[in-house]
């Protein structure tokens, strides 16, 4: 059973990776541009739609999906280790304390995003660069050109806040959602299927957001900065975190927050509601 739930996430995950990677790629590369406008100084912002209208009238409909094939190798890798993992994590928990409280569920996130974006932040680079970049270069000519000016430890640049913003993300996405179902069991006349599961993702998927946010924006300068140029304004996440505030103000640290619901809100729903389709499927309990 165990393993038809493994090739049963497999093959799903290679689905739900394509169809999310097309249908909220174009929010991921304009949460890209709004994080980064105005860098190190205060003014007007504009919005999704000025930076979609803007994208496509200097550079093409095509720039909307720049960076789509490191984002849809990363998705691949690590939208099934985050999953996977949670699961033996709480049930280590339940073993070693004999709780799976929401602080346990919690925990089980965090260690579970944080291993699966280690092993998958050079593919997250490559996709914020390839995102900025107005030239079109191929996955692999990014990897070389980043490499050859500023060494193979680039690729792992950022891993610090990408660990904190992907142990966040599952801790709050994974713990919420498990809350959320058990509460509206108890209050609501809602049962288990699609309906619970659709209104449960929604309010992880907006816990997920206002977690991560912040941590997002910050792993985003960290990546785009060019340390071999003497560019290097940002020391580490801490000291990105105080500049962005100091000269940006501190709601600039939600620069992109809308266009990251509308790319994570309906990444969560798909995502839980085919998971727990699956297990029902090979016989397992719901989440």
């Amino acid at each position: 059973m165990v393993t038809l739930l493994c090739i049963s996430l497999f093959l799903w995950e290679i689905r739900d990776s394509l169809y999310r990677c097309h249908h909220v790629h174009t929010a991921d590369v304009i949460k890209i541009r709004l994080q980064m406008q105005l860098a190190g100084q205060r003014g007007n912002l504009v919005g999704m739609g000025a930076i979609f209208t803007q994208m496509v009238e200097k550079e093409g409909p095509r720039s909307l999906y720049l960076g789509f094939v490191p984002a849809l190798t990363r998705s691949l890798v690590y939208g099934g280790l985050r999953l996977g993992l949670y699961e033996p994590c709480k049930h280590v928990c339940s073993y070693a304390f004999g709780s799976t409280n929401f602080a346990f569920k919690f925990a089980s996130g965090v260690v579970a995003g944080a291993l699966a974006t280690t092993l998958t932040n050079p593919m997250e680079v490559l996709k914020v660069r390839s995102q900025m970049s107005t030239r079109r270069i191929s996955t692999i000519g990014m990897m070389r050109k980043i490499v050859a000016e500023e060494g193979l430890k680039a690729l792992w640049k950022g891993v610090g806040p990408a660990m904190v913003r992907a142990g966040c993300l599952t801790a709050s996405q994974m713990a919420t959602y498990d809350e959320a179902k058990q509460a509206l069991l108890k209050l609501t006349p809602l049962e288990e299927g699609f309906q619970l599961h659709l209104m449960s993702s929604c309010i992880a998927g907006t816990a997920g957001t206002l977690v991560t946010a912040p941590i997002d924006m910050i792993k985003t300068r960290l990546m785009l900065q060019k340390e071999s140029k003497g560019d290097r304004v940002y020391r580490n996440g801490f000291h990105c975190a105080y500049q962005v505030v100091r000269t940006e103000g501190v709601r600039s640290l939600y620069k992109g927050g809308f266009a990251t619901f509308a790319r994570l809100g309906p990444q969560t729903a798909i995502t839980f509601i085919a998971c727990e389709k699956l297990r029902e499927l090979v016989g397992m309990t719901a989440i």
